[in-house]
């Protein structure tokens, strides 16, 4: 196992638990009512689990020098995630896991090129050449034939 393969499972890991948490996020709605309010629901219990993990791999709190040096703007990530969660709870139990999530990864590929391209927040630039362009096109015909194909199963 080379040095990269780690992070390659470990994206892999984390793409794989998605449909998994919309699917436990919409059955949740069913009982709680509202998108919003599972949405909390979920980031209680991520943010508990966050705090546990951290408390017992003793990950020392970070220091406030550290974090009066940051841009307001750096901490709106939590905000985009509840957005994320929020969006799939909302759509999943019209339009199928399947298709949110092939959206949500159509979506996320669009932005990520961009991003890449341009090193926007500083992450590193990786250009959009054109196998890159033709790999997020095969996406979006990847959505579309997910899209295409109505059939729901009683």
């Amino acid at each position: 196992m080379n040095g990269r393969t780690i992070y390659l499972l470990a994206a892999l890991a984390g793409g794989a638990i998605l449909p998994v948490q919309v699917a436990l996020n919409t059955l949740l709605r069913r009982y709680v009512g509202q998108p919003m309010q599972v949405t909390f629901i979920s980031y209680l219990a991520g943010t508990l689990a966050s705090l546990i993990i951290c408390l017992l791999a003793r990950y020392p709190l970070p220091a406030l020098t550290s974090l009066s040096q940051t841009s307001w703007w750096m901490w709106i990530g939590g905000c985009l995630g509840t957005l994320y969660v929020w969006s799939t709870i909302f759509a999943t139990p019209k339009i199928g896991a399947a298709l949110a999530l092939a959206l949500t990864i159509a979506g996320q590929m669009i932005a990520a090129l961009f991003l890449d391209h341009y090193g926007a927040l500083g992450l590193t630039k990786y250009a959009a050449s054109p196998t890159r362009i033709v790999g997020v096109v095969f996406v979006i015909l990847g959505v579309s034939l997910v899209a295409g194909s109505k059939a729901v199963i009683e």
